[in-house]
C-alpha cells in the first residue's frame, strides 16, 4: 500500500514538473513567442495601478486614440525627445535593442551608437541618442528638434520633404526628477555642451547665467542647487516641451513672469498632447503597452519597473519638498495633466481591445483585430500639428489591468 500511495502521489507531481519544464523551454523568460508572457500580460499587471483613478480633464477621442500609420519601410522617422533624468537612457536602449524588427538595429560591443536602418535601405527610421547621436545638440528640446531634425535628416540622406516625424518623450514625477538631477550634478555631471538654440541663436551669458564657476558643480548641496535662479533643472520638463519662440526664448525681459509661465505651460501641454506618444517613468508596463499599440511594434522583453532610484533614497523634509514643488510649479501642473491623459489613454486602449476581442469572438473573424478604423486616415497621426477637436468625453472608470 505504501508503494502504491507513493506512486499515486509521485505521478501527478512529475507530470506537473514536466509541463513546467516544457513551458520554460518553449517560452523562455523575455521571449515574445508566448502570448501570455509578454503582450497581454503587460495589460494585466496591477502593481503599478493607483487604487482608483478619477479623470480630471476632458479629452476628445482624438486625444485618447493613439495609433499611427508608422511606415518603417517608407520615410517615417521616430524622434525621441530625451529629457534629463526621466529614464530616457533606459527607454532609448529599448528602442535600439529591444524592438522586434525585420531588420534589427546593429548594436556592436564597445560602440555607443547603433545603426537602425530600414529593411532594404541604408536610411535611419529612428532619431535618438543611441542611433543618430546628439545631432541637434545635447538633450535638444522641442524648440531645437522641430527646427533641426528635418534639416539634419535631409543632409544625412539627401532627400525628402515628405517625411513624417513622430515625436515621442518620457515624463517623470517632478520632485523625483529634480532630486535625481541634483544627485547627478553633485557627482560632477554637466550638460555644458547643450546648445539651447532658439530662433537661430544660443542664449547670451546674461540671459542664461551659469550656476557655478569652474569645470562642474561637484559636491553642490541641495540648498545651493535650489538657490540658483537660473538653474535649468527648475521646470525643465515644461521648458523642454514648450515652443520657446513664443516667449522670446531665454530673454526674461520679453514679457512678465506670469505671462511667460502661462504661455510656456499651455504650449507644453499642447505639444505633449499632440505628440505621437509619451510615457511615464512611474508606469513602465503601461508605457510599453501604449507604445506597442501606438506604433504596432513589439518589444522582445518586458519593461522593468525600478523604484529603488537615487532620488528615492534622498530623505527630504516637508519644507524642502514644498520648496521643490514651488520651484517646479509648472512641471507639477504639466505632470498632473500628463498623468491624467496617460491613464485615460491606457484605459481607452484597453476598452477598445476588449471590444475587438468580443467582436472577434462573436463573428469568428480575425479581420477586426485592428478595430473599426480600417482607413489609415482615421487613425493616423503625423508631425506635431495641433488638431481641432469637435467633441469631448468625460470618461468614468477605474484604472485596472484585469481583462
Amino acid at each position: 500500500m505504501d508503494d502504491r500511495s507513493n506512486k499515486v502521489i509521485l505521478v501527478p507531481i512529475l507530470a506537473v514538473l514536466f509541463v513546467m519544464i516544457g513551458y520554460q523551454y518553449i517560452c523562455p523568460a523575455g521571449s515574445n513567442s508566448c502570448h501570455l508572457r509578454t503582450r497581454d500580460k503587460l495589460a494585466e499587471d496591477t502593481d503599478e495601478d493607483p487604487p482608483r483613478f478619477t479623470p480630471r480633464f476632458n479629452f476628445s477621442e482624438r486625444d485618447l486614440l493613439r495609433r499611427v500609420d508608422f511606415d518603417i519601410r517608407g520615410d517615417d522617422v521616430i524622434v525621441f525627445l530625451h529629457i534629463q533624468k526621466t529614464g530616457g537612457t533606459t527607454f532609448g536602449r529599448h528602442l535600439v535593442r529591444n524592438i522586434r524588427l525585420e531588420k534589427p538595429c546593429d548594436c556592436r560591443a564597445g560602440q555607443k551608437r547603433c545603426t537602425c536602418h530600414r529593411p532594404g535601405k541604408e536610411e535611419s527610421w529612428l532619431f535618438s541618442r543611441f542611433s543618430t547621436g546628439w545631432s541637434c545638440g545635447l538633450h535638444a528640446d522641442w524648440t531645437e528638434l522641430t527646427s533641426c531634425v528635418p534639416a539634419v535628416m535631409g543632409r544625412k540622406e539627401a532627400k525628402k520633404n515628405g517625411r513624417n516625424f513622430y515625436y515621442i518623450t518620457l515624463l517623470r514625477d517632478p520632485v523625483s526628477r529634480y532630486l535625481s538631477e541634483w544627485k547627478h550634478v553633485q557627482r560632477g555631471a554637466t550638460w555644458k555642451t547643450s546648445l539651447h538654440m532658439c530662433d537661430g541663436r544660443a542664449p547670451t551669458q546674461d540671459e542664461l547665467p551659469a550656476c557655478y564657476s569652474g569645470d562642474d558643480w561637484s559636491g553642490v548641496t541641495l540648498r545651493e542647487f535650489m538657490d540658483c535662479p537660473s538653474n535649468l533643472a527648475n521646470n525643465r520638463q515644461v521648458r523642454m516641451l514648450a515652443d520657446l519662440s513664443l516667449v522670446g526664448c531665454y530673454n526674461l525681459s520679453f514679457m512678465s513672469e506670469s505671462e511667460r509661465s502661462h504661455i510656456l505651460l499651455s504650449s507644453a501641454k499642447t505639444n505633449l498632447r499632440n505628440m505621437a506618444f509619451f510615457g511615464l517613468t512611474e508606469f513602465q508596463r503601461k508605457t510599453q503597452y501604449l507604445f506597442e499599440r501606438t506604433f504596432r511594434l513589439r518589444f522582445i522583453s518586458a519593461f522593468t519597473q525600478i523604484n529603488s532610484t537615487r532620488a528615492a533614497g534622498v530623505d527630504v523634509d516637508e519644507d524642502v519638498r514644498r520648496r521643490i514643488d514651488a520651484l517646479n510649479f509648472l512641471d507639477v501642473q504639466l505632470y498632473e495633466y500628463a498623468k491624467d491623459l496617460f491613464l485615460q489613454r491606457f484605459q481607452f486602449a484597453r476598452q477598445q481591445e476588449r471590444q475587438r476581442e468580443r467582436l472577434r469572438r462573436s463573428t469568428g473573424s480575425e479581420e477586426v483585430h485592428h478595430g473599426q478604423y480600417s482607413s489609415p486616415s482615421q487613425c493616423s497621426l503625423t508631425h506635431t500639428h495641433t488638431h481641432t477637436h469637435t467633441h469631448t468625453h468625460r470618461w468614468q472608470f477605474r484604472v485596472t489591468d484585469s481583462p
